[in-house]
C-alpha cells in the first residue's frame, strides 16, 4: 500500500484545522493498536509508533501526529464509538474513531434481537456516527423484508439493508458507505458474517467459521480491531463479536434511538414523572391508546438506568464503597455479639 495522500487516508478539514507544537510532525492514522506500540498508516507508508502513553487511550481510525518514532499528538476526533468497560465500576472503552458510518450487522435468523439492536443504535448515536443495519443471510429466509421492516421500525435514524453476504453484487451495495474518503465499522454479535463482509469488502481472505444452528450463535474470528482499505478506496474497521454491550455516556444516543418516548415524556403533568400510572402521564397513555409498546418503555428505561449507573462520579463510587465498609463493620459487630450472647 503505497502512494496514498491524506486525503485517500480519511484526512478532512476537521483534522487539517488542528495544528501541532512540532511543526516537523508528520500526521498519520491508526490502523492497529497493540499493548505497547501503535501501527500507523500516512503518506510514507506504514510505520509502528511507539505510543508514549496507555494504548487504551487510543482507537484504530484515530489520527496522531509522530516525529517517526513516537506519538507527538492526537488529534481531537470526528466521532468516537465507545462501549461501557468490564468490571462493577465501570469505565469506557473505545471501540474505533473517526468512523462516519457504524454497519450494525445481524442476521435474518435468531439473532436479530430488537433490545439489542437499539444498545448499538444508542452507541453509534453517541458517538457521532451515522447508523446503518446490515441484516446478512438474506438468502436463507423468505421473509428478508420483513427482518428489514423490523429494523427500520425501531428508530427513525436506521437505514437497513438485506443482503447475502457470499454474493459479491449484493455486497457491492454497502460500496457508497465505504468508499474513497469513508470509514466504516462493522460490529455485531459473533456468526453474523462480519468476517465474510470484511473479506468481500476488501479482498481480503481471512477464515471464517460456522454458527450453531440451534440458536444461531457463531465463534469469534476477529480477534483484534484493525482498519483496512476498501477496494472502492474507502476504509473498514472489524470488530470482534460482542457477546454483551454495555452503555456508557450514551445518555443523549440513548433518547435519540427513543426520540418518540422521549418526546412523549416532555408531555406528562409532571417533569419527574417515572411513567408508572401516575396522573397526567403522556407515556402510559400512549401505551393505553396502543400507539407505544410496554416493552418498548421497559427498554427505553432499561438502558437510562444502566447508563446512569455505569457513569457514577467518582465522589459517588467512594461514596457507595464507604456505606458497603460501614455496612459490613455493623454487620460484623452485630455477628459478634450474638455469638457472645450464647456464649453466656
Amino acid at each position: 500500500m503505497t502512494n496514498l495522500s491524506l486525503t485517500d487516508l480519511g484526512w478532512s478539514d476537521h483534522f487539517a484545522h488542528q495544528k501541532t507544537a512540532q511543526p516537523t510532525a508528520m500526521p498519520a492514522r491508526v490502523t492497529d493498536v497493540h499493548r505497547d506500540r501503535l501501527d500507523v498508516l500516512g503518506t510514507e507508508g506504514p510505520l509502528t509508533l511507539v505510543s508514549g502513553q496507555l494504548t487504551g487511550a487510543y482507537a484504530v481510525g484515530d489520527w496522531v501526529y509522530h516525529d517517526g518514532r513516537q506519538v507527538c499528538q492526537v488529534l481531537e476526533r470526528k466521532t468516537a464509538i465507545g462501549r461501557g468497560a468490564a468490571g462493577e465500576t465501570g469505565g469506557h472503552q473505545l471501540i474505533a474513531a473517526n468512523v462516519d458510518t457504524l454497519a450494525i450487522v445481524t442476521s435474518c435468523n435468531d439473532d436479530f434481537n430488537p433490545a439489542r439492536l437499539e444498545r448499538y443504535l444508542a452507541m453509534c448515536s453517541a458517538g457521532g456516527a451515522l447508523p446503518l443495519v446490515v441484516l446478512t443471510k438474506a438468502d436463507l429466509t423468505p421473509d428478508a423484508d420483513g427482518f428489514r421492516r423490523r429494523a427500520e421500525k425501531l428508530s427513525p435514524l436506521v437505514s437497513a439493508v438485506t443482503l447475502n453476504a457470499c454474493d459479491a453484487e449484493d455486497v457491492a451495495r454497502l460500496y457508497p458507505w465505504c468508499t474513497a474518503g469513508q470509514t466504516m465499522a462493522l460490529v455485531g454479535s459473533s456468526g453474523v458474517g462480519k468476517t465474510t463482509l470484511q473479506n468481500a469488502l476488501t479482498g481480503t481472505a481471512q477464515l471464517t467459521q460456522s454458527i450453531r444452528e440451534a440458536d444461531a450463535k457463531g465463534r469469534h474470528t476477529t480477534t483484534a480491531r484493525s482498519l483496512r482499505r476498501t477496494l472502492v478506496g474507502g476504509w473498514l474497521i472489524d470488530t470482534p463479536g460482542m457477546r454483551e454491550l454495555r452503555l456508557s455516556q450514551a445518555r443523549e444516543g440513548i433518547d435519540a434511538v427513543f426520540a418518540d418516548l422521549a418526546l412523549l415524556a416532555q408531555q406528562c403533568q409532571f417533569n419527574d414523572c417515572q411513567h408508572a400510572g401516575e396522573p397526567g402521564c403522556a407515556v402510559q397513555a400512549a401505551i393505553k391508546d396502543g400507539s407505544l409498546e410496554q416493552a418498548r418503555l421497559q427498554r427505553w428505561q432499561k438502558l437510562r438506568r444502566e447508563d446512569a449507573y455505569f457513569n457514577r462520579s467518582a465522589a459517588e463510587l467512594r461514596a457507595e464503597k464507604s456505606s458497603w465498609k460501614k455496612r459490613s463493620k455493623n454487620a460484623r459487630a452485630q455477628s459478634k455479639t450474638k455469638n457472645n450472647s450464647w456464649g453466656s
